[in-house]
């Protein structure tokens, strides 16, 4: 079966590749036309241990009683 070149949308004929080019065009113009967010602030490495990165493993393993227990 040979490939089909033209598409017919409401009794019209269209090309298929230049219906994607202009689909593709649209799609390129509405990206560029979208805002961009700035940064709030500048974006650090997270230093601490795994286990203390995420509130449920702060919660699962605290570690702030251990150092108070060191202190005495």
């Amino acid at each position: 079966m040979p490939k089909l070149d033209i598409l017919i949308v409401d009794g019209h004929g269209f090309n298929r590749q230049r219906l994607c080019e202009l689909r593709k065009q649209q799609l390129d113009a509405w990206r560029e036309s979208q805002a961009r967010q700035l940064a709030l602030f500048e974006l650090k490495k997270d230093c601490r241990p795994a286990a203390e990165r995420s509130a449920s493993a702060r919660y699962e393993t605290p570690t702030m009683l251990d150092l108070m227990r060191g202190a005495e």
